[in-house]
This record gives C-alpha cells, structure tokens and sequence, in this order.
C-alpha cells in the first residue's frame, strides 16, 4: 500500500481519531488534577494570630483549615512572653487551604544588653547609642547645668545604672540632662498625622517628653494600634508656643482620617513596631 493510500484508508483515521481522544483526555485529567492541587477558589483570608499563645495558635489555626510554623524568636513587650509577636502573610491576606504562615514568638528568656555610658554625650548621640544598643529612651529629666542637652546622669527605675551593668534589652533608661542656666524653653513640635514612634523620636528631639497618649474608639488589634496616628496634641502646635524643655506633650491617636484638621496631612511610617515602653495603653 503506498504512503498516500494509507493517509486516506480508514485504519488510519481511526488510529488518528485514538491519538486524539487520548491527548484530549490527559489534558483534561491533568487540568482537573491542577484544579484540585493548586485548591483553585477555595482562599480564605488569613486570620489574627497576634498576641495568642501556641496552643491558641494551633487552635485557631485549625479551625481555619491553615498550617502554621514558627520560625523565629523576637523580644518585645507589646506580647506577653511565649505570644505570637509577628506573622507572614498578614492578617487578612488571601491564602489556600492548609498554606503555612510564618509566626515569630515572643521569647521566653530576654537576651541581655550592656548599659552603655551615655554621661558627657550630646542627648542626639546619647539617644542613638541607647537606641544601637537595644534599649529604649524614657523620660529626659533635666536641671540647671552649665552644659545645655548634654547627659548629665543615666537612670534605670530612678536609680543610677554604670556602664557595663546588665539589662533586658528593650529596658527603658532614662536621661538627666543640663538646661543651662537660665529657663530655656523649646518650640512646640508639630505633630499631627504622625504615627506614635515617629511622634515620640521628634518629641524627644524636641528636648521633651511624651506625656499621656490615648488611642479612639477605632483601636480595635495590633495593626490598628501600629498604623493608628495623631489626630490631637495638647499643648497644640502654634508658630510662637514654645515649652520648659523636659515639659509633657499629650496625645491623642486615631486610625480614622476624617479626625485630622482639614490643614494637618497624615504621614505614615510603613512596618513600624512601638518601642517598649508604647504598650497596653486604654483606648475610650
């Protein structure tokens, strides 16, 4: 039979027609099977792991049809020891079934840093190394003094600490400055918008403190609290309002745009954690 007959004869369309049929249908059993692999329409957002411990943790995760894995540790006040300190993908975020989120727990045990000396350095330089160190910056007391924002003395619970002497990191030091001689007062900061970090580190380079801070009604988790931003300030910002240095400004924090004054513009500081001492205030 030549080639050309073949082609035509009816065994070859037949077995054509097979060839066919079988490609078709493992298609169609590998599309189905990607279907039912990659779980295709069944994401479900990811829930709020902050804050809960491991057992809670596996619960909710569970009830979720999620997996979870703990890669990490962190220290940190914000949660209590043995608590999910952070999460990948965030709360919300669209995820398949049975998908692993990445947790970060509080430690149990606090790694421990050395108290640098800070007597004798410029406050800017003096809150940097607290800062590089691990520790976090509390009040700045301040006396009459021949030097002017110069550290005078360090604190740790009101009492003086050395260079050298061990502390949790993320312990809170406080700074005793000179004033100079005479009532030296410092402008009133400008701090609408601002998260409460960034509001804090200008507060203290203001050569103030960071008094009272109260969060609104529409403070409801940990995201909120991170992202929620001042909305009022007491003593409130004018061109020609200055403040004793080492005075107290007040805060008032919202998530809620619509609270800021028609003139204030809202600046967010992006993945942003509260320092130590920022934690478990009341919101009204």
């Amino acid at each position: 039979m030549s080639f050309k007959n073949f082609i035509l004869s009816k065994v070859f369309f037949k077995n054509l027609g097979f060839a066919i049929a079988i490609v078709v249908g493992v298609v169609m059993m590998l599309l189905i099977w990607l279907n039912f692999y990659t779980r295709h329409g069944q994401a479900r957002p990811v829930p709020d792991f902050y804050g809960l411990t491991l057992e809670q943790t596996a619960t909710l995760a569970k009830k979720s049809r999620l997996g979870y894995l703990v890669n990490d540790s962190v220290y940190t006040k914000l949660v209590p020891r043995g608590c999910i300190a952070e999460q990948n993908p965030k709360p919300g975020f669209k995820v398949k079934k049975w998908r692993n989120i990445v947790l970060t727990i509080n430690a149990f045990h606090p790694e421990m840093v050395a108290m640098p000396n800070l007597v004798d350095l410029p406050k800017r330089q003096a809150i940097a190394l607290v800062e590089s160190s691990g520790l976090e910056i509390g009040l700045l007391k301040y006396r009459p003094d021949l030097s002017i924002d110069v550290v005078i003395n360090q604190l740790y619970n009101g009492k003086n600490i050395s260079e050298g002497d061990s502390l949790q990191k993320g312990s809170v030091v406080d700074l005793v400055l000179g004033k100079g001689l005479s009532n030296q007062r410092t402008p009133v900061p400008d701090l609408m918008g601002m998260n409460l970090v960034p509001a804090k580190n200008k507060i203290l380079v203001s050569s103030l403190n960071l008094g009272t801070y109260i969060y609104d009604n529409t403070i409801i988790n940990g995201e909120d609290t991170l992202n929620a931003f001042v909305y009022k300030q007491n003593p409130e910002y004018k061109d020609d309002a200055s403040l004793q240095l080492g005075s107290a400004i007040y805060l008032w924090l919202t998530v809620d745009s619509a609270r800021l004054p028609v003139d204030s513009t809202l600046i967010i500081i992006s993945d942003t954690i509260p320092d130590a001492d920022l934690i478990n205030r009341t919101t009204n």
